[in-house]
């Protein structure tokens, strides 16, 4: 019953902090539209990173980043992030080195002022629309060939099961075949605890980590995901099984 009440008091300064924030960085975004593409994305990540990084320690959820010595200098990547949480996606693209953009959910970018922020470092899908799923995976390519990486949540929805991972859909998978950008597994601990898909309106602080794995790549030659994406799916799930702590 404290824990319950404790953390919609927690939500509550949650929110206070996260629009206190947001219009803190809102002008510096404004003045970001204005640079053309990549460097806008490039910038605009270096910006939220600042931003999460003084909204995570306020609610008592600092991050630890591990792993970030794969990321090759000159080289882009696939990043594939487990999804646990609506936490996911405001710790993952900020703490990912380099500009990038994810893809995510077009309803979220009709918010008033977070929506525009939101739109900037997204690759937007409307999931009822085949035509919206189908231009989206065309974005991502370009997005790629920017030089940006592409970070993509691979279960496509918050994992509510008690298994570690959700069976991936083919997307990405297809992605690193199609462009040959290598892809680098990624897992995210803690941000279920802090925002449980089960509770409504409740926020808890714990240390959240997030690691980056070494670079997967299709076999040469290969011309199906599927090898690729059964191999990722065993790495992260047994990684996830090895190294996620009991709160």
């Amino acid at each position: 019953m404290l824990k319950n009440i404790f953390g919609r008091i927690w939500a509550v300064w949650g929110i206070i902090l996260f629009v206190a924030t947001m219009l803190l960085f809102t002008i510096p975004f404004l003045l970001i539209k204005l640079i053309p593409e990549p460097k806008r994305t490039v910038r605009f990540i270096r910006f939220s990173k600042v931003w999460m990084q003084i909204f995570l320690n306020g609610i008592g959820c600092p991050i630890t980043v591990k792993g970030k010595e794969h990321f090759a200098n000159g080289e882009n990547f696939i990043v594939v992030c487990n999804h646990n949480s609506f936490m996911d996606v405001p710790v993952s693209c900020p703490f990912i080195p380099g500009g990038n953009k994810t893809i995510a959910k077009v309803e979220i970018a009709k918010v008033p002022l977070f929506g525009m922020i939101y739109k900037m470092g997204s690759v937007l899908v409307n999931r009822k629309s085949e035509k919206s799923r189908r231009d989206s995976y065309f974005k991502m390519k370009d997005v790629l060939a920017s030089g940006l990486h592409m970070a993509i949540y691979p279960e496509g929805t918050r994992n509510m099961t008690g298994e570690p991972l959700k069976t991936f859909h083919d997307g990405a998978f297809k992605l690193s075949v199609e462009t040959g950008k290598r892809m680098i597994p990624t897992l995210l601990f803690n941000t279920r605890t802090v925002l449980p898909p089960e509770k409504t309106f409740f926020l808890w602080p714990h240390k959240l980590e997030m690691h980056f794995l070494s670079p997967e790549s299709a076999d040469p030659g290969a011309t199906s995901s599927a090898l690729l994406k059964e191999k990722v799916f065993r790495v992260m799930y047994q990684y996830y099984s090895e190294n996620a702590k009991p709160d």
